[in-house]
């Protein structure tokens, strides 16, 4: 079982900055992907972007030169560094691993960008 557990969220201005983080417990494998999604309100669930335990990436395009994910494999834990944001960058973000077709996810945090 992996227990995933977020933290960073909040409000900022437009043009701001901030971390997200995400701790996981549990037994963490080199095979996990791990990932971040959000869901703005009325919207589906998307990727924002995902990091393999070997350092590969891959964004969404809306948030591509903007945010950064990176991983420390050896405290199990991914980060989001979201820089540039936008009002439509609002919206719940979830950490996500996944194991072959095994997902486990976190609470989320909220992330809101508004003057």
């Amino acid at each position: 079982q992996v227990q995933l557990v977020e933290s960073g969220g909040g409000l900022v201005q437009p043009g701001g900055s901030l971390r997200l983080s995400c701790a996981a417990s549990g037994s963490i494998f080199s095979i996990d992907v791990m990932a971040w999604y959000r869901q703005a309100p009325g919207k589906e669930r998307e990727l924002v972007a995902a990091i393999t335990s070997g350092g590969s990436t891959n964004y969404a395009d809306s948030v591509k030169g903007r945010f950064t994910i990176s991983r420390d494999n050896a405290k199990n834990t991914v980060y989001l560094q979201m820089n540039s944001l936008k009002p439509e960058d609002t919206a719940v973000y979830y950490c996500n691993l996944k194991r072959g077709a095994l997902r486990y996810w976190g609470q989320g945090t909220q992330v809101t960008v508004s003057s």
